[in-house]
C-alpha cells in the first residue's frame, strides 16, 4: 500500500514526499481510515511505529475539509501529551504534513514563560498540543476555549499514568466537549489505563501494532556484567575501543546522568545531559546538537527522553538497567528505526540482576552476555579470569556493516546469576526522572 491509497488529499501527499514517506506503517495503514470514518479509536502501539502521523495526517485534512469557518480560529483538535520533548517533536510533525494548508498549529508547555503562550493563543490556533500542567493552567486563566473542540487525542497513555499526570487527564475530560472523536494511544494498557480508556472512548475500534517482544527482537543487544564502581571506566572503554561514533546512554537517576556527563568530559568526549532539572532551552539545545551531530553522547532520564526522535541512531546504552521491563523496550527502540542497524549495550550490576530477569521475561528472549571485557565481573559456573585480565582483556570484535564492532558468538553466553545475586536481588521500584 501508498500513501496515495488511503486518499489522501494533494497538499498532504506533497508533504509526505517532503519529508521521505512513501509507505505507511501498519498503525498508519490501520489507524488513518478508522479515523476518516470518524470512529474512536484505542491505539496499542509504542514510540517508533510511526503513530504520530496516524493521527496527524487524517486530523489535519478533515479540519481542512471543514466548512466550519468563524472570524477567527478556534481551538478544535486538542493532542496532550506527557512531555516537553514529546510535544516539541508531535508539532514539528503537524507542521511539516500541513505546511500547505492554512492550518495554524501551537505546542505549549511549561517551564518556560506564559506570555508567548498567551500571545499565541489570542492569535487562534487550529490544533493545539500541549503537556498536562500547562494546558490546564491557561485554561484556568481563561486563555483556552474549547467549545469548538472535535478531536482530542491521548497520547502516551501509560507515561501519563507513569508520571502521575492521570488525575490532571481526568479533569480535562470534564472540560471539554462530550461530543468529540477521541483518539488514545498507550503502549501498554495497565488496568488503570484500560478503565481510563473504556470512559472517554465509545464504541472504539482497536488497533494494536508491534508487540514490544518483537520490538526488542529487531536489534542487537548484549549485557555486560559490571560492578557498579565500574561502570564509569566500561563506559569510556566501549566509547573509544567500539568504534561508537553517537550514543543515548540511559540513566535511572538525574544526579547519575550529570555524573556520567562529567566523568565523559573529563576523558575529553562530548557530552550533555537531559532532565527534569534542566531549563528547557538547555534541554533543546542539547537534543538539536545531538541530533546535528556536534554533541557525541546523550545522557538521559526515562522521563526526559520520552519523545527522542533521532534518524539513525545506532548505539544506546544502558548504564543502568530499569527496574520496569517496559521502559527498557521504550529505550532500546530508539535505535533500529525505519530498517535501520541497531545496537543496545546494557550494564548489569549485581543489585540489577532481578532487573534482568525481568526484562528477558517480558521481552522472551534472553539477552547475549559478552564476558570479555576489561571490567567483567566473575559469574557463578564460570571461572574467574586469570589475574592481569583486568588490563590486557580486549574484547573480541567482528566488523558489522562498517559501524560498530560486535562480539563474536563464541563470547557470548546465557546471562546467570552474579555469585551473590541471592543476597541482593532489590525489587525497588524507584522512580526519578
Amino acid at each position: 500500500m501508498q500513501f496515495q491509497d488511503l486518499k489522501l488529499i494533494a497538499p498532504i501527499l506533497k508533504a509526505l514526499d517532503a519529508v521521505g514517506y512513501t509507505t505507511p506503517t501498519p498503525i498508519q495503514e490501520q489507524a488513518i481510515p478508522i479515523i476518516f470514518r470518524k470512529n474512536d479509536l484505542l491505539g496499542c502501539a509504542q514510540t517508533g511505529t510511526g503513530k504520530t502521523a496516524a493521527f496527524a495526517i487524517p486530523i489535519i485534512q478533515m479540519l481542512s475539509y471543514s466548512k466550519v469557518k468563524t472570524a477567527k480560529k478556534n481551538i478544535r483538535a486538542l493532542v496532550l501529551t506527557p512531555t516537553r520533548e514529546l510535544a516539541i517533536q508531535i508539532e514539528e510533525n503537524f507542521n511539516q504534513y500541513s505546511k500547505d494548508l492554512p492550518i495554524k498549529n501551537l505546542v505549549i508547555f511549561g517551564g518556560v514563560g506564559q506570555q508567548p503562550q498567551r500571545d499565541a493563543l489570542k492569535k487562534g490556533v487550529d490544533i493545539l498540543i500541549a503537556t498536562p500542567g500547562r494546558l490546564l493552567d491557561l485554561y484556568g486563566q481563561g486563555y483556552i476555549d474549547f467549545k469548538h473542540l472535535e478531536f482530542f487525542v491521548l497520547d502516551e497513555a501509560d507515561r501519563m499514568l507513569d508520571m502521575g499526570f492521570i488525575h490532571d487527564v481526568k479533569k480535562l475530560i470534564k472540560i471539554i466537549p462530550e461530543k468529540r472523536q477521541t483518539l488514545f494511544f498507550s503502549a501498554t494498557m495497565p488496568p488503570e489505563i484500560q478503565k481510563l480508556s473504556s470512559h472517554i472512548l465509545v464504541d472504539p475500534i482497536k488497533v494494536e501494532v508491534t508487540p514490544e517482544s518483537s520490538t526488542a527482537e529487531k536489534i542487537q543487544q548484549e549485557v555486560y556484567y559490571v560492578k557498579k564502581n565500574d561502570k564509569k571506566d566500561l563506559l569510556i572503554h566501549i566509547l573509544k575501543e567500539k568504534n561508537v561514533g553517537h550514543a543515548l546512554v540511559f540513566s535511572k537517576t538525574k544526579h547519575g546522568a550529570d555524573r556520567i556527563v562529567k566523568d565523559l568530559e573529563k576523558k575529553n568526549i562530548q557530552a550533555a545531559a537531559i532532565h527534569g532539572n534542566k531549563s528547557q532551552s538547555a534541554r533543546q539545545n542539547a537534543l538539536k546538537n545531538f541530533k546535528d551531530r556536534t554533541l557525541r553522547v546523550l545522557v538521559a532520564t526515562d522521563i526526559a527522553a520520552r519523545g527522542i526522535d533521532i534518524d539513525e541512531l545506532a548505539f544506546v546504552i544502558n548504564y543502568d538497567l530499569p527496574n520496569i521491563p517496559e521502559s527498557y523496550v521504550h529505550r532500546i527502540g530508539r535505535t533500529g528505526r525505519a530498517g535501520k542497524d541497531g545496537k543496545a549495550i546494557s550494564f548489569c550490576d549485581e543489585e540489577e540482576y532481578a532487573f534482568l530477569l525481568d526484562i528477558q521475561k517480558s521481552i522472551r528472549m534472553e539477552i547475549p552476555l559478552v564476558e570479555q571485557h576489561p571490567y567483567a565481573m566473575h559469574i557463578s559456573g564460570v571461572a574467574p579470569k586469570k589475574a592481569g585480565a583486568k588490563k590486557s582483556g580486549k574484547p573480541a570484535s567482528s566488523s558489522r556493516n562498517g559501524q560498530s564492532s560486535s562480539i563474536t558468538s563464541g563470547n557470548r553466553r546465557r546471562p546467570s546469576a552474579p555469585r551473590s545475586d541471592s543476597r541482593n536481588r532489590s525489587t525497588s521500584r524507584r522512580r526519578d526522572s
